[in-house]
């Protein structure tokens, strides 16, 4: 067996690494959440009795959403001995950080990213609590159909994470009678885009752009032309979901669809965790918040069975078998994916209430 990586030779500390957006522009509430997350598995695998009696650490790295940054991470963490690395919430930041530690041998849990294509080649080495982005945005896809959407709009932005959801849109669309027209938001502003929206006549105007913005401005924009009134506007990415939402745009972040991944009953471990993750982050919890914490479960559950040696761990995704706070998880391996998978987390299509925004509804399960 190679030698054991993972453990503070000095105090006999595992450690583990964690990848979070923790500045601009990185989605910071989201990495706000996640981390909470992370920490809180953290405290609970100590207050256990740690991994085999040694106390389990976690060396945090901002990766303010740059890839490089994320790839350096990596880098940089892998010197310290963690045993695995585990988190990230942006898609394409993940993927630089799942390449970076496949070709370094260095286990990688992925937390909160959904992206298909996670690594270029299948590898055993990166496994992921999140669902891969075609299992939730076909799920979103066939919620639209539901409702009778069929001219669906896209605003979107340049990026491998919304051109893929897009694709996945149109694929699913398609053939039952729908159809999508995209609308870049680098090249059009918000009142351009209601000009297009009104012109085009879609029922339907999905926001694949960053957030706050130009994501607030174009809900601002919608709401407030009559042209529109009856244009639903979805966030299959999750926008909606954070507290910051509702803060910024009031009763006009309400009546939202978004993708949520919460079942509609937490496990009994879930139940608890969410009120100390409430308690933690002095407001409701969000679904990043539990796949923090999930990520940290599954890692704990290996390092105790299998030991720290990366190796090991790699080897042991497949035996996994561990209680999380939405279900009992299992990484095995999807068709289309190239890393080991929770196939599937809970998925679920909500949004804020109108009438209370601080309140959310579940309109669709998938």
């Amino acid at each position: 067996m190679s030698t054991s990586l993972g453990v503070d030779r000095a105090g006999g500390v595992v450690r583990v690494g964690a990848l979070a957006p923790l500045s601009p522009p990185g989605w910071v509430e989201a990495g706000r959440q996640l981390l909470a997350g992370l920490e809180l598995g953290v405290r609970d695998v100590n207050d256990a009795g740690g991994v085999g009696g040694r106390p389990l650490e976690l060396v945090v790295r901002d990766t303010a959403a740059d890839p490089r940054r994320a790839a350096a991470a990596v880098d940089e963490l892998a010197g310290l001995d963690v045993a695995a690395v585990a988190g990230e919430y942006h898609s394409v930041v993940a993927r630089a950080a799942a390449a970076r530690a496949d070709a370094l041998g260095l286990p990688f849990l992925c937390s909160s990213a959904v992206l298909d294509a996670l690594t270029d080649q299948p590898t055993e080495r990166v496994a992921r609590i999140a669902p891969a982005q075609s299992h939730g945005w076909r799920v979103y896809a066939d919620f639209l159909l539901g409702a009778g959407h069929r001219r669906i709009a896209v605003a979107t932005q340049p990026s491998v994470y919304w051109a893929s959801g897009t694709g996945i849109l149109r694929e699913r669309l398609a053939p039952r009678g729908g159809g999508v027209v995209e609308f870049d938001m680098s090249v059009l502003g918000p009142a351009a885009l209601c000009d297009a929206l009104a012109a085009h006549g879609a029922t339907a105007l999905l926001l694949l752009v960053g957030h706050p913005e130009p994501a607030a401005s174009v809900v601002r924009s919608v709401r407030r032309d009559p042209r529109l009134a009856g244009v639903l506007i979805g966030a299959p990415a999750g926008q909606p979901e954070f507290p910051e939402w509702a803060a910024l745009l009031g009763g006009d972040g309400a009546g939202i669809p978004f993708l949520r991944y919460l079942p509609e009953r937490l496990t009994p471990l879930g139940t608890r965790v969410e009120a100390a993750l409430r308690a933690r982050l002095a407001g409701p919890p969000s679904f990043v918040a539990f796949e923090g914490y999930d990520t940290i479960a599954v890692l704990a559950d290996v390092l105790r069975a299998h030991g720290t040696d990366r190796v090991d761990i790699t080897a042991s995704w497949a035996r996994v078998d561990t209680e999380g706070t939405r279900g009992r998880i299992r990484l095995s391996r999807a068709p289309g994916i190239s890393v080991r998978q929770w196939a599937w987390p809970p998925v679920r299509i909500a949004d804020r209430d109108p009438t209370a925004p601080d309140r959310f509804r579940v309109l669709h399960t998938g």
